[in-house]
């Protein structure tokens, strides 16, 4: 087991609060999303969210989270088509919801 992994283990065992040490390391150093962060430590995005402002860490704002910005529309639907949309979202490192939503918004 690596050392991230062993230090997000011991996190999920003091569900709740995250500290302050373990949400920079997720969200800022690793980069991961809030629902990535919330996911691994077994919490809810929206409590992850409350205590990334508690602890003052600022937020990303949407357009610099989202990893689909950079793929053309179609090459993103060509992708759902061979792999589907769950399948293509984990191959893209996404939620599958965050495919959807992108998609929805793109082909307006």
């Amino acid at each position: 087991m690596d050392k991230h992994n062993k230090q997000d283990k011991q996190q999920k065992e003091h569900k709740g609060s995250p500290d302050k040490k373990t949400l920079r390391r997720l969200y800022i150093e690793r980069g991961l999303s809030i629902r990535e962060v919330a996911n691994r430590l077994s919490l809810h995005a929206d409590t992850v969210h409350y205590w990334l402002k508690k602890h003052g860490i600022e937020t990303r704002d949407q357009a610099k989270r989202s990893r689909l910005r950079k793929h053309k529309l179609s090459t993103l639907e060509g992708g759902i088509k061979k792999h589907g949309v769950r399948g293509y979202a984990r191959e893209l490192g996404v939620h599958e919801n965050t495919l959807r939503h992108f998609l929805k918004g793109a082909r307006k």
